[in-house]
Protein backbone atom coordinates (compact mmCIF):
# COMPACT_ATOMS: atom_id res chain seq x y z
CA UNK A 1 0.00 0.00 0.00
CA UNK A 2 1.30 3.66 -0.88
CA UNK A 3 1.35 5.96 1.58
CA UNK A 4 2.47 9.86 1.33
CA UNK A 5 5.37 11.03 2.57
CA UNK A 6 5.70 12.87 5.96
CA UNK A 7 5.01 16.50 5.08
CA UNK A 8 7.35 18.31 7.60
CA UNK A 9 10.67 16.64 6.07
CA UNK A 10 13.87 18.33 6.80
CA UNK A 11 16.19 20.47 4.38
CA UNK A 12 19.90 19.34 3.93
CA UNK A 13 20.74 22.08 6.07
CA UNK A 14 18.73 20.37 8.57
CA UNK A 15 19.56 17.11 8.23
CA UNK A 16 23.30 18.05 8.41
CA UNK A 17 22.74 19.74 12.13
CA UNK A 18 21.08 16.74 12.93
CA UNK A 19 24.02 14.20 11.85
CA UNK A 20 26.60 16.37 13.67
CA UNK A 21 24.02 16.62 16.88
CA UNK A 22 24.03 13.01 16.43
CA UNK A 23 27.80 12.63 16.39
CA UNK A 24 28.18 15.16 19.45
CA UNK A 25 25.60 12.94 21.74
CA UNK A 26 28.32 10.04 20.84
CA UNK A 27 31.28 12.26 21.92
CA UNK A 28 30.13 13.68 25.02
CA UNK A 29 29.01 10.26 26.09
CA UNK A 30 32.81 9.32 25.61
CA UNK A 31 34.30 8.77 29.33
CA UNK A 32 37.68 10.31 28.16
CA UNK A 33 36.18 13.14 26.22
CA UNK A 34 39.00 15.92 26.11
CA UNK A 35 38.78 19.11 27.75
CA UNK A 36 39.16 20.30 24.04
CA UNK A 37 36.56 18.53 22.65
CA UNK A 38 34.07 20.00 25.37
CA UNK A 39 35.42 23.42 24.11
CA UNK A 40 34.52 22.64 20.32
CA UNK A 41 31.00 20.88 21.41
CA UNK A 42 30.15 24.21 23.35
CA UNK A 43 31.20 26.18 20.32
CA UNK A 44 29.10 24.31 18.22
CA UNK A 45 25.84 24.51 20.31
CA UNK A 46 26.60 28.82 20.55
CA UNK A 47 26.99 28.89 16.36
CA UNK A 48 23.54 28.30 15.67
CA UNK A 49 19.92 27.92 17.47
CA UNK A 50 19.05 25.24 14.95
CA UNK A 51 22.25 23.17 16.45
CA UNK A 52 20.63 23.63 20.08
CA UNK A 53 17.33 22.23 18.59
CA UNK A 54 18.98 19.27 16.85
CA UNK A 55 21.26 18.49 19.80
CA UNK A 56 17.71 18.43 22.50
CA UNK A 57 15.79 16.26 19.87
CA UNK A 58 18.82 14.02 19.66
CA UNK A 59 19.35 13.87 23.78
CA UNK A 60 15.17 13.19 23.95
CA UNK A 61 16.06 9.73 21.74
CA UNK A 62 19.16 9.03 24.58
CA UNK A 63 16.98 10.00 26.95
CA UNK A 64 14.60 7.17 25.78
CA UNK A 65 17.15 5.12 25.47
CA UNK A 66 18.58 5.79 28.35
CA UNK A 67 14.96 5.07 30.76
CA UNK A 68 15.23 1.78 28.67
CA UNK A 69 18.03 0.93 30.52
CA UNK A 70 17.26 2.59 33.78
CA UNK A 71 14.66 0.30 33.80
CA UNK A 72 16.44 -2.88 33.67
CA UNK A 73 16.45 -3.98 37.07
CA UNK A 74 20.04 -6.07 36.60
CA UNK A 75 21.81 -2.74 35.41
CA UNK A 76 20.53 -1.41 38.50
CA UNK A 77 21.57 -3.43 40.92
CA UNK A 78 25.24 -3.91 39.58
CA UNK A 79 27.25 -4.45 42.31
CA UNK A 80 30.28 -2.25 41.55
CA UNK A 81 33.65 -2.29 43.12
CA UNK A 82 36.32 -1.66 45.26
CA UNK A 83 34.67 1.16 46.88
CA UNK A 84 31.27 1.54 47.75
CA UNK A 85 31.11 5.47 47.40
CA UNK A 86 31.90 4.79 44.19
CA UNK A 87 29.31 2.94 43.23
CA UNK A 88 27.07 6.14 42.33
CA UNK A 89 29.28 7.23 40.14
CA UNK A 90 30.25 4.48 38.61
CA UNK A 91 26.81 3.02 38.26
CA UNK A 92 25.86 6.60 36.31
CA UNK A 93 28.81 6.45 34.25
CA UNK A 94 27.89 2.69 33.17
CA UNK A 95 24.37 3.73 32.55
CA UNK A 96 25.28 6.55 30.16
CA UNK A 97 27.69 4.53 28.30
CA UNK A 98 24.93 1.66 27.97
CA UNK A 99 22.56 4.72 27.11
CA UNK A 100 24.87 5.68 24.44
CA UNK A 101 25.58 2.74 22.86
CA UNK A 102 21.13 1.86 23.20
CA UNK A 103 21.32 5.42 21.07
CA UNK A 104 23.15 3.33 18.01
CA UNK A 105 20.70 0.51 18.70
CA UNK A 106 17.84 2.48 18.41
CA UNK A 107 18.94 3.48 15.41
CA UNK A 108 19.20 7.42 16.95
CA UNK A 109 21.70 8.95 14.74
CA UNK A 110 19.70 7.57 11.19
CA UNK A 111 15.75 8.76 12.91
CA UNK A 112 18.00 11.95 12.83
CA UNK A 113 18.74 12.22 9.56
CA UNK A 114 16.74 10.01 7.37
CA UNK A 115 12.63 11.50 5.92
CA UNK A 116 11.43 7.49 5.90
CA UNK A 117 12.81 4.22 7.18
CA UNK A 118 11.54 0.51 6.98
CA UNK A 119 11.80 -2.07 9.87
CA UNK A 120 12.92 -5.12 9.26
CA UNK A 121 9.54 -6.12 8.61
CA UNK A 122 8.66 -3.67 6.02
CA UNK A 123 8.68 -3.04 2.57
CA UNK A 124 6.96 0.47 2.26
CA UNK A 125 5.61 1.83 -0.77
CA UNK A 126 6.10 6.01 -0.27
CA UNK A 127 4.58 8.75 -2.75
CA UNK A 128 6.69 11.66 -3.17
CA UNK A 129 5.18 15.13 -3.65
CA UNK A 130 6.31 15.07 -7.35
CA UNK A 131 3.97 11.96 -8.11
CA UNK A 132 6.92 9.75 -8.07
CA UNK A 133 6.59 6.65 -5.86
CA UNK A 134 9.36 4.41 -4.28
CA UNK A 135 9.35 1.09 -2.33
CA UNK A 136 12.19 0.42 0.12
CA UNK A 137 13.15 -2.48 0.97
CA UNK A 138 13.09 -4.11 4.79
CA UNK A 139 15.75 -1.45 7.21
CA UNK A 140 16.54 0.77 4.11
CA UNK A 141 16.39 4.61 4.67
CA UNK A 142 16.27 7.71 2.24
CA UNK A 143 16.47 11.13 2.79
CA UNK A 144 14.49 13.69 0.57
CA UNK A 145 15.43 16.86 -0.96
CA UNK A 146 13.23 18.56 -3.52
CA UNK A 147 12.89 22.43 -4.82
CA UNK A 148 11.52 23.87 -8.17
CA UNK A 149 14.67 22.73 -9.86
CA UNK A 150 15.76 19.70 -8.91
CA UNK A 151 14.59 16.46 -7.22
CA UNK A 152 17.49 14.66 -4.72
CA UNK A 153 17.14 11.73 -2.76
CA UNK A 154 19.65 10.26 -1.17
CA UNK A 155 19.89 6.38 -0.14
CA UNK A 156 21.26 6.54 3.32
CA UNK A 157 21.17 2.68 3.74
CA UNK A 158 19.65 -0.37 2.10
CA UNK A 159 17.62 -0.59 -1.07
CA UNK A 160 14.97 1.30 -2.66
CA UNK A 161 12.76 0.86 -6.19
CA UNK A 162 12.23 4.50 -7.78
CA UNK A 163 8.91 4.74 -10.60
CA UNK A 164 10.04 8.29 -11.49
CA UNK A 165 7.33 10.77 -12.75
CA UNK A 166 7.79 13.12 -15.93
CA UNK A 167 9.17 16.44 -15.03
CA UNK A 168 12.60 16.91 -17.07
CA UNK A 169 12.90 20.56 -15.89
CA UNK A 170 13.61 19.18 -12.49
CA UNK A 171 15.81 16.31 -12.97
CA UNK A 172 15.66 13.44 -10.38
CA UNK A 173 18.96 12.14 -8.87
CA UNK A 174 19.52 9.08 -6.27
CA UNK A 175 22.76 9.40 -4.24
CA UNK A 176 23.99 6.70 -2.61
CA UNK A 177 27.32 6.72 -1.07
CA UNK A 178 29.44 8.02 -3.66
CA UNK A 179 27.57 6.73 -6.77
CA UNK A 180 25.15 9.10 -7.93
CA UNK A 181 22.22 7.79 -10.10
CA UNK A 182 20.18 10.38 -12.93
CA UNK A 183 17.33 9.03 -14.07
CA UNK A 184 16.42 9.48 -17.60
CA UNK A 185 12.52 9.28 -17.67
CA UNK A 186 12.71 6.01 -15.76
CA UNK A 187 12.18 2.95 -13.15
CA UNK A 188 14.94 1.95 -11.54
CA UNK A 189 16.64 0.06 -8.34
CA UNK A 190 19.44 1.11 -6.42
CA UNK A 191 21.06 -1.01 -3.23
CA UNK A 192 23.65 0.26 -1.65
CA UNK A 193 25.32 -2.60 -0.22
CA UNK A 194 28.56 -3.28 2.22
CA UNK A 195 30.90 -3.67 -0.28
CA UNK A 196 28.98 -2.39 -3.56
CA UNK A 197 26.75 -0.38 -4.94
CA UNK A 198 23.86 -1.94 -7.83
CA UNK A 199 21.88 0.10 -9.87
CA UNK A 200 19.07 -1.93 -11.86
CA UNK A 201 16.77 -0.44 -14.75
CA UNK A 202 13.86 -1.95 -15.48
CA UNK A 203 12.62 1.03 -18.08
CA UNK A 204 14.02 3.53 -19.98
CA UNK A 205 18.03 4.91 -18.89
CA UNK A 206 19.98 6.27 -16.11
CA UNK A 207 23.16 7.76 -16.00
CA UNK A 208 25.20 6.50 -13.36
CA UNK A 209 28.09 9.04 -12.12
CA UNK A 210 30.57 8.95 -8.93
CA UNK A 211 32.28 11.52 -6.83
CA UNK A 212 35.57 10.18 -7.78
CA UNK A 213 36.84 12.03 -10.58
CA UNK A 214 38.81 9.17 -12.19
CA UNK A 215 35.57 7.25 -12.66
CA UNK A 216 33.96 7.78 -15.98
CA UNK A 217 30.17 8.22 -15.93
CA UNK A 218 28.17 5.29 -17.93
CA UNK A 219 24.51 4.57 -19.14
CA UNK A 220 22.44 1.65 -17.90
CA UNK A 221 19.43 0.93 -20.05
CA UNK A 222 16.61 -1.17 -19.73
CA UNK A 223 17.65 -4.86 -18.96
CA UNK A 224 20.74 -3.83 -17.25
CA UNK A 225 22.26 -3.83 -14.18
CA UNK A 226 25.62 -2.11 -13.12
CA UNK A 227 27.75 -3.18 -9.97
CA UNK A 228 29.99 -0.89 -8.30
CA UNK A 229 32.81 -2.70 -6.64
CA UNK A 230 34.08 -0.31 -3.88
CA UNK A 231 37.35 -2.39 -3.36
CA UNK A 232 38.22 -2.86 -7.13
CA UNK A 233 37.00 0.59 -7.84
CA UNK A 234 35.39 -0.88 -11.13
CA UNK A 235 31.95 -0.76 -12.80
CA UNK A 236 30.30 -4.17 -14.00
CA UNK A 237 27.50 -4.10 -16.28
CA UNK A 238 25.30 -7.24 -17.50
CA UNK A 239 21.97 -8.18 -18.02
CA UNK A 240 19.45 -9.06 -15.50
CA UNK A 241 15.79 -10.06 -15.41
CA UNK A 242 13.24 -8.03 -13.49
CA UNK A 243 11.45 -10.65 -11.59
CA UNK A 244 15.14 -11.56 -10.59
CA UNK A 245 16.20 -8.06 -9.18
CA UNK A 246 13.05 -7.21 -7.64
CA UNK A 247 12.87 -10.31 -6.16
CA UNK A 248 13.27 -8.62 -2.97
CA UNK A 249 9.93 -6.91 -2.83
CA UNK A 250 8.62 -10.62 -3.13
CA UNK A 251 10.69 -11.31 0.40
CA UNK A 252 13.26 -13.13 -1.83
CA UNK A 253 16.34 -13.10 -3.65
CA UNK A 254 17.32 -14.89 -6.66
CA UNK A 255 20.94 -15.85 -6.89
CA UNK A 256 23.32 -17.77 -8.94
CA UNK A 257 26.69 -18.71 -7.41
CA UNK A 258 26.35 -16.28 -4.91
CA UNK A 259 28.94 -15.67 -1.91
CA UNK A 260 27.25 -16.00 1.62
CA UNK A 261 27.85 -13.14 2.68
CA UNK A 262 26.38 -10.99 0.11
CA UNK A 263 23.02 -13.86 1.13
CA UNK A 264 23.40 -13.07 4.70
CA UNK A 265 23.45 -8.95 4.43
CA UNK A 266 20.08 -9.40 2.88
CA UNK A 267 19.18 -11.75 5.24
CA UNK A 268 19.55 -8.98 8.19
CA UNK A 269 18.32 -6.38 6.04
CA UNK A 270 15.06 -8.95 7.84
CA UNK A 271 16.57 -10.09 11.19
CA UNK A 272 16.09 -7.55 14.16
CA UNK A 273 19.33 -9.28 15.78
CA UNK A 274 22.17 -9.83 13.25
CA UNK A 275 23.14 -12.91 11.43
CA UNK A 276 27.39 -13.73 11.33
CA UNK A 277 29.50 -15.51 9.40
CA UNK A 278 32.65 -17.40 11.25
CA UNK A 279 35.07 -16.85 8.91
CA UNK A 280 36.36 -15.68 5.72
CA UNK A 281 36.67 -18.86 3.83
CA UNK A 282 32.72 -20.15 4.55
CA UNK A 283 31.61 -16.08 3.87
CA UNK A 284 33.14 -16.97 0.18
CA UNK A 285 31.52 -19.64 -0.31
CA UNK A 286 29.00 -19.79 -3.15
CA UNK A 287 25.31 -20.22 -2.95
CA UNK A 288 22.88 -20.50 -5.98
CA UNK A 289 18.98 -20.87 -5.89
CA UNK A 290 15.96 -18.56 -4.70
CA UNK A 291 16.49 -18.04 -1.16
CA UNK A 292 13.00 -16.67 1.15
CA UNK A 293 14.86 -13.79 3.46
CA UNK A 294 12.16 -12.49 4.85
CA UNK A 295 11.75 -16.11 6.78
CA UNK A 296 14.57 -16.39 8.37
CA UNK A 297 14.42 -19.92 9.95
CA UNK A 298 13.45 -20.97 5.70
CA UNK A 299 16.22 -19.04 4.53
CA UNK A 300 19.00 -20.85 7.26
CA UNK A 301 17.29 -24.14 6.58
CA UNK A 302 18.19 -23.23 2.99
CA UNK A 303 21.72 -22.18 3.79
CA UNK A 304 22.38 -25.28 6.09
CA UNK A 305 21.61 -27.73 3.79
CA UNK A 306 23.31 -25.87 0.36
CA UNK A 307 26.51 -25.81 2.08
CA UNK A 308 26.42 -28.22 4.91
CA UNK A 309 26.73 -25.62 7.82
CA UNK A 310 25.47 -25.35 11.20
CA UNK A 311 23.66 -22.16 12.61
CA UNK A 312 23.75 -21.50 16.48
CA UNK A 313 21.43 -18.97 18.04
CA UNK A 314 22.85 -17.21 21.21
CA UNK A 315 20.17 -14.66 21.87
CA UNK A 316 19.87 -12.04 19.07
CA UNK A 317 22.74 -13.26 17.34
CA UNK A 318 23.06 -15.93 14.76
CA UNK A 319 26.20 -17.60 14.01
CA UNK A 320 26.47 -19.49 10.79
CA UNK A 321 29.66 -21.95 11.22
Amino acid sequence: MEKPMPGNRATRAQRKCNAEAADWILRNADLKQSVEDKDRFRQWLDQDPENRRAYSAAERLLGDARKAIESDPALLNINVKPRSTAKPLAVSLLLLACAATAFLMLDGPMLLQADAIAGTDEMPSLTLEDGSTVQLNASSAIAVNFDGKQRNIRLLRGQAFFQVAHAPERPFTVQAGTTRVTALGTAFDVRLGEADTEVTVTENSVLVESNDATRSSVRVTQGEQATYDRNSGKTAIQPVDRLVALAWQRGQIAVENAPLSYVVEEMNRHFSGRIVVAGTALAQRRVSGTIAIADIDAALAFIKQALTVKATRIGPLIIIR
